[in-house]
């Protein structure tokens, strides 16, 4: 936490605001646990409860479907009350499906297994969500590198998280439950803590409640006709297929590699790398989109999708280096769209409503990653994940570029 601190007292922010910062850090840090060891064995629990690959990505699809409802939600709770009670309100959800999956799994319960994974979802958007808050912190010529910032806190968490698995699966098997439920555990412990450490800590509200809309002129970011502004539009669909073709191949990579004889602690290991990748980058993707715009990060993006497409999609099925590589490079390639992304949308949306603006963005991300979880189960069902991988680069190739540099002509 030591480097959100000092980040924020390179920009001159104000002591408070740096405590926010800080705060956000260990909130962001805890639930990135809880997010990427949930994720980890989703896909794997569902196969093993539901006896089938096709529906292996149900679980993606639930919790993506769940993050929309989530994100509208927290988006409009943060609008009226303040980023403080949306954020502590996503976590104690996140948590409470955690929970869930854990006795769907242990009662051998498919219907509350799938319900819970639908909640955890609804929670789980909130560490995607806090961006936004870093941006709420900073001038409008910083706000990139502190919504960067805020995801870079999700690193530890993100990679620690997944290589976790084989140790809460001997605690889940000690207490008599499926070993596949660990990470589910970790994640309930983790995602309690975060949200009392927003209920205790995070004050001034780095988002006080909105007041009263009155008329007047048209907002700053809209239309006459009272369209969203380009920006935003551009912003959201940059975001949304990043989403859709990140989760379609991530979903998916556990059960290609549990399918050709990988143990799960090397499935961890790889997704822990690709988290890791999604996350990382996030103070350098921050500083690019203030320095160079988000039009232009926006479209590396695609080109670094497209690499990640093609490179899992070629690698040999039983190369865990290569897989590796691939999936390093689609967190890479999602991080720069969604830093991008949200430079482009926050500049773009009227102050008045931006929280739930951003809420609503998110919500077609989560849409876009429920369809890119449930067809990923599909298509490997039907022509497998080297044709899957494949598919999902190119068409983020074809996407994200095309609509960040068309943005950019005048309207």
């Amino acid at each position: 936490m030591t480097r959100t601190a000092s980040l924020a007292t390179a920009a001159g922010f104000s002591r408070e605001q740096r405590r926010a910062l800080t705060v956000l850090g260990i909130a962001q840090t805890l639930g990135g646990a809880g997010m990427a060891a949930g994720i980890t064995v989703g896909a794997l629990l569902a196969r093993d409860l539901l006896g089938s690959t096709g529906l292996a990505g149900l679980p993606a699809a639930l919790y993506t479907v769940g993050a929309a409802f989530g994100a509208a939600l927290l988006g409009r709770v943060s609008q009226r009350f303040g980023r403080r009670p949306g954020l502590a309100l996503g976590n104690g959800i996140a948590a409470l499906g955690s929970a869930g999956v854990v006795a769907g799994a242990a009662a051998r319960w498919p219907v509350l297994l799938l319900a819970a994974l639908f909640v955890y979802g609804a929670g789980t958007v909130t560490g995607l969500l806090a961006r936004y808050t870093g941006a709420d912190l900073a001038p409008p010529e910083r706000r990139g590198r502190a919504a960067g910032t805020v995801l870079f806190a999700m690193t530890l968490g993100a990679v620690v998280g997944p290589n976790l698995i084989g140790p809460t699966g001997d605690l889940a098997d000690t207490w008599g439950l499926p070993r596949l439920t660990g990470p589910f555990l970790l994640a309930a412990v983790a995602y309690v803590a975060a949200a009392l450490v927003l209920v205790v800590w995070l004050r001034p509200d780095p988002l006080p409640p909105a007041p009263p809309r009155e008329p007047g002129p048209t907002r700053a970011g809209a239309h006459r006709t009272g369209r969203p502004a380009p920006g935003v539009i551009t912003g959201a669909t940059v975001m949304i297929t990043a989403q859709l073709v990140m989760i379609a191949v991530m979903t998916m990579t556990p059960v290609h590699m549990a399918d050709h004889g990988h143990t799960t602690r090397a499935v961890g290991l790889v997704i822990a790398l690709h988290v890791g990748a999604m996350f990382l980058p996030s103070p350098l993707s921050g500083l690019l989109a203030d320095r160079i715009g988000g039009r232009r990060v926006a479209t590396a993006a695609g080109a670094v999708l497209l690499g990640s497409g093609l490179l899992a999609g070629l690698s040999p099925p039983a190369s865990t280096p290569l897989l590796a590589c691939a999936l390093v490079l689609l967190g890479v390639g999602w991080n720069l769209a969604l830093l991008g992304g949200t430079a482009l949308l926050t500049d773009a949306a009227p102050p008045e409503n931006r929280a739930a603006v951003q809420g609503l963005a998110d919500v077609g991300t989560s849409v876009a990653g429920a369809t890119g979880g449930m067809a990923s189960g599909l298509v490997m069902g039907g022509v497998g994940y080297p044709l899957l991988a494949t598919a999902a680069g190119a068409l983020a190739l074809a996407v994200i570029p095309a609509v960040a540099m068309s943005g950019s002509r005048p309207t």
